[in-house]
C-alpha cells in the first residue's frame, strides 16, 4: 500500500480555507481517493480541548512562548493521534492550519526567536512534514470583513482575528516569504476571486500534485 499525501491549507483569516477543503475532499472523493478532514489547532481529543484555550484568548496574557507551547503540544497529538495513521495506511489527509501558522503566528508576528520555533516544530511533528501546502492568498482587509461577515450574531473575534489589519498584512507577507523560500511544497492560490474558480486552481495543482507522488496504474486506497 502506498503511503498516503499530506495536504495543508493555510493563509490569513477569512481566506476560506474551510470552504475550499471542503471542495477538495469531495473531488477527491470522486476520483476514488480515501480522504480525512482535519483542522487546527484540534483534530484530536487532546488538541480540542487545547483550541479552545488558544481561541478564546485565555493563553495570550503569558505571551507567544507559552501559545507556541501550547499549539505544539496540541499539534503532537494531532500528528499522532490522527495525522500519521492516516498517512500510513495511505489515506489523504487535508488539514486547515499546521506549521505555517505556527511560523507566522507566533514565530514572525509573536516575535519568538527563530531557532526556538524550529525546536518546538521538530519536536511538536516528529518527521511530519507536509507533501503539500496551499497558502490562499488575500489582502486583510478583505480577509477580516469575509471573517466578520461568517461569524454568528452576537459571536465576537477570536483571539487572533481581533488584532490590526497591520499585523495580519504582515502575516500575509510572512506566508508569501515561506512560500518563497520552499516553492516545492508550497503553492500560493489567489483566493481574491469567486469561490469556484479558486476552487479549479486548487484542484489543478493537487491533482498535479497527486500524479506525481502515485505510480501509474497504482491503486489507491477505496
Amino acid at each position: 500500500m502506498a503511503r498516503g499525501f499530506f495536504i495543508t491549507f493555510e493563509g490569513g483569516e477569512g481566506a476560506g480555507k474551510s470552504t475550499q477543503i471542503e471542495r477538495l475532499a469531495e473531488k477527491l472523493r470522486q476520483k476514488s481517493y480515501t480522504v480525512l478532514v482535519t483542522r487546527e489547532p484540534g483534530g484530536s481529543p487532546g488538541a480540542e480541548a487545547v483550541r479552545h484555550v488558544l481561541l478564546s484568548g485565555a493563553a495570550e496574557e503569558f505571551g507567544p512562548e507559552m501559545e507556541a507551547l501550547l499549539f505544539a503540544a496540541a499539534r503532537s497529538d494531532h500528528v499522532e493521534q490522527i495525522i500519521r495513521p492516516a498517512i500510513d495506511s495511505g489515506m489523504i489527509v487535508l488539514c486547515d492550519r499546521f506549521i505555517d501558522s505556527s511560523r507566522v503566528y507566533q514565530g514572525v508576528t509573536g516575535n519568538i526567536e527563530r531557532g526556538l520555533m524550529a525546536s518546538i516544530e521538530r519536536v511538536a511533528i516528529n518527521g511530519m512534514m507536509p507533501n503539500l501546502s496551499l497558502f490562499l492568498d488575500l489582502d486583510a482587509e478583505t480577509g477580516l470583513h469575509r471573517a466578520a461577515a461568517r461569524r454568528s450574531e452576537g459571536e465576537g473575534a477570536d483571539r487572533f482575528e481581533k488584532e490590526t489589519i497591520a499585523i495580519h498584512e504582515q502575516r500575509r507577507q510572512a506566508y508569501l516569504d515561506i512560500a518563497a523560500n520552499e516553492p516545492q511544497r508550497c503553492k500560493v492560490i489567489n483566493a481574491d476571486q469567486d469561490p469556484d474558480t479558486v476552487e479549479l486552481a486548487i484542484a489543478e495543482v493537487v491533482f498535479a500534485a497527486l500524479e506525481k507522488h502515485y505510480a501509474p496504474g497504482q491503486e489507491v486506497q477505496a
